[in-house]
C-alpha cells in the first residue's frame, strides 16, 4: 500500500507541477519532410491571414508559430486536441483538457472544437497579455521584430525560438502573407472550417478579384487558372515557386495557361482512387489532361500504359489504365 501511494503521490506533484508558461514549444517535432510543412501552410495561411486582419498579428508569425509547435499538424496535440499553438489549459480554462508527457511532466493543454477555434484562442491570448501590448505597435511586416519580441516578453523560454520563427519564415517565404489585403466584401472570405472537405465545390476560402480559390480534389490541394493567368502570377499570389507549380504539374517551360487548367499546388498522387482504375477517353484529350482531372503523377501514367508517348493525343475510346 506504501508503495501505491508513493506512485501517486508522485504522480500528483508531476501533473500540478507542469505551470512554467502558457505554451510549450514543440520544435523537435518539426522535422518533418518539406511536403508536410507545405501543405499545412496551403492549408492553414486563410486562417493566419484573417486573425491578422482581425486582430494586427502578422500571418508569418503565427503561421510560423503553428508549425513549430504543433510539428505541420503532425504533432499529437493537433491530432487529439486541435491544439495548433501548444496552448496549457490553466485556471481560466473551463473547456476540455488533454494531458501529455511535456519537458519531464505532465501537462494539461487545452482542447479545441476546431482549428479556428485554436487559431483564435492563440490571437486572444497575445491580445490578453498586457506584456506583448508593444509587439502590435511594430509594422505588421516586421517578422523579425515580433520574433524577437515574443522571446523577450516571456512567450518562449527556448533562447533560439527567434531564431527557428524566422528561419520558417524565410524558408517558406511565409512573409509575403503579410501584406495580402483584406477583402472588402461584407462577407469575411475565409472559410470558418477547421477541415478542408474532398470536393471541388467546397473551397479553402472563397474567390475575390485578387484571390484564386484553393480546392482539395483527389486529396489534393489546387486551383482553377482563369483567362489571363500566368505561373508568374499565380506563384506570386500563392507563395509558391514558378518551378514547383511547373514540376507538381508536368508543366513543359513555355507552356501557356488555359482558362480552367486544375493547378495543383503539391505533389501529384502515383495512382487514383480505388473506384477509378480506368478513364475511357474523350475527344481532344491528352494523357496530362487525364493526368490533371485525377492527380495522378504524369510519369505514371505512362509506365502503367507504356503504349503512349509523351503528350501523345489518344483515340477516343481509349482504355487508360490509372492503377
Amino acid at each position: 500500500m506504501k508503495h501505491i501511494f508513493y506512485i501517486i503521490t508522485a504522480a500528483a506533484l508531476l501533473l500540478t507541477s507542469c505551470v512554467s508558461g502558457q505554451y510549450t514549444t514543440q520544435g523537435n517535432n518539426i522535422s518533418q519532410a518539406g511536403n508536410d510543412s507545405e501543405h499545412y501552410i496551403l492549408t492553414y495561411y486563410p486562417m493566419a491571414v484573417e486573425q491578422m486582419h482581425k486582430h494586427g498579428i502578422p500571418a508569418s508569425i503565427t503561421l510560423a508559430q503553428a508549425l513549430l509547435e504543433g510539428g505541420a499538424g503532425k504533432s499529437d496535440l493537433v491530432k487529439n486536441a486541435n491544439n495548433h499553438f501548444g496552448v496549457k489549459a490553466d485556471k481560466r480554462w473551463k473547456g476540455k483538457s488533454y494531458s501529455k508527457w511535456d519537458n519531464g511532466k505532465w501537462c494539461q493543454f487545452r482542447v479545441y472544437k476546431s482549428a479556428q477555434e485554436s487559431f483564435e484562442d492563440h490571437s486572444t491570448f497575445l491580445l490578453s497579455n498586457s506584456r506583448y501590448d508593444f509587439l502590435f505597435k511594430l509594422n505588421i511586416e516586421d517578422y523579425k521584430g515580433w520574433a524577437r519580441g515574443l522571446k523577450n516578453a516571456g512567450y518562449a523560454e527556448d533562447n533560439q525560438y527567434p531564431t527557428k520563427l524566422i528561419n520558417l519564415i524565410e524558408k517558406y517565404e511565409l512573409y509575403k502573407y503579410d501584406s495580402y489585403k483584406k477583402n472588402r466584401k461584407k462577407e469575411d472570405s475565409y472559410s470558418k472550417s477547421s477541415e478542408i472537405t474532398d470536393n471541388p465545390q467546397a473551397p479553402i476560402y472563397t474567390s475575390t478579384p485578387e484571390r484564386h480559390e484553393l480546392l482539395k480534389t483527389n486529396g489534393l490541394i489546387h486551383t482553377i487558372a482563369a483567362n489571363g493567368d500566368n505561373l508568374e502570377s499565380l506563384a506570386e499570389e500563392l507563395g509558391i515557386s514558378k518551378r514547383k507549380l511547373r514540376k507538381y504539374n508536368d508543366i513543359y517551360k513555355g507552356y501557356l495557361l488555359k482558362d480552367g487548367d486544375i493547378i495543383y499546388l503539391e505533389k501529384k498522387n502515383n495512382k487514383a482512387k480505388r473506384g477509378n482504375e480506368f478513364h475511357t477517353t474523350q475527344e481532344g484529350e491528352s494523357l496530362h489532361d487525364i493526368s490533371q482531372k485525377y492527380g495522378i503523377k504524369l510519369k505514371m501514367i505512362y509506365k502503367m500504359n507504356p503504349m503512349y508517348k509523351s503528350y501523345a493525343k489518344i483515340g477516343v475510346g481509349d482504355i487508360i489504365r490509372l492503377r
